[in-house]
């Protein structure tokens, strides 16, 4: 009956996205096609130009599963900062849910699946404009929806987690400045990991954004190697499981009576 009862939870968030989607379209859809055509198209040009490949890649082979998976990590992030607190003290709509049969955990895991969903339909849209403009060489490309999604769960399940024990936002925007924004910029978005300093390479291959990187690249140019493709889901899949797990002690702690 869990399940069933999760999906309640999806639903509604569904419902709230129906009405508000317009509002987020540009952030949400429009912003990772611009970054593309800028990053992939415009720069990728030069630096084609100028050293030929990356990694063996053209730049716009290399940075666009990249910039899919990033903006799958921003919106993850973002939606499980200010949505959550606003569920537990500024709205309290968590509150109201957790007074039906639907328990807190399930309220956690319903609000994760939901990020997968919101990624699922960011992903499909930005994959199906790469393919279009010639950034798609491979017909495994379609499993960077599948690694976006999971990069996706690997943050919102412990930042949602982070949330809801929280009274204030003050720290919210640091999280995103001091947190998000180095990993996107850091994580082999938009250059190999092995051009960083030797002492920051480390913290950058335990990022979950690198790891659903490298997945992604993998898939839609058809250049990775099995085991290397089980690596990178078994951390994500373990980040998932560890912020899972705390994630819901901290939703069953703030709205258990």
């Amino acid at each position: 009956m869990a399940v069933p009862v999760m999906l309640r939870v999806v639903e509604r968030e569904a419902l709230v996205f129906r009405r508000l989607w317009r509002g987020i379209v540009f952030t949400q859809f429009v912003q990772p096609v611009l970054y593309l055509a800028a990053m992939g198209v415009g720069l990728g040009a030069l630096v084609d130009a100028n050293s030929g490949s990356v990694d063996g890649l053209s730049y716009l082979d290399f940075v666009a599963p990249a910039l899919l998976v990033a903006s799958a990590m921003q919106l993850a992030t973002a939606e499980s900062l200010w949505p959550v607190l606003a569920g537990v003290i500024w709205m309290r709509f968590y509150h109201g849910t957790a007074a039906t049969p639907i328990r807190p955990g399930e309220i956690f895991c319903g609000f994760v699946v939901w990020i997968g969903v919101r990624t699922a339909m960011s992903a499909v849209i930005f994959l199906v404009v790469a393919a279009c403009v010639g950034a798609v060489s491979s017909a495994w490309g379609v499993a960077a929806i599948g690694a976006a999604v999971l990069t996706a769960a690997a943050f919102a399940a412990p930042v949602a987690g982070y949330s809801i024990r929280q009274e204030t936002d003050l720290a919210f925007p640091l999280v995103m400045r001091l947190g998000v924004l180095p990993l996107f910029l850091f994580s082999g978005t938009f250059f190999p990991v092995s051009q960083l300093p030797s002492a920051l390479q480390p913290i950058a291959y335990c990022s979950p954004l690198w790891h659903g990187i490298e997945l992604a690249r993998g898939a839609t140019t058809g250049d990775i190697a099995a085991l290397a493709a089980l690596g990178h889901v078994a951390f994500l899949l373990a980040v998932v499981g560890a912020g899972a797990w705390w994630g819901a002690r901290g939703f069953n702690r703030r709205l258990c009576p």
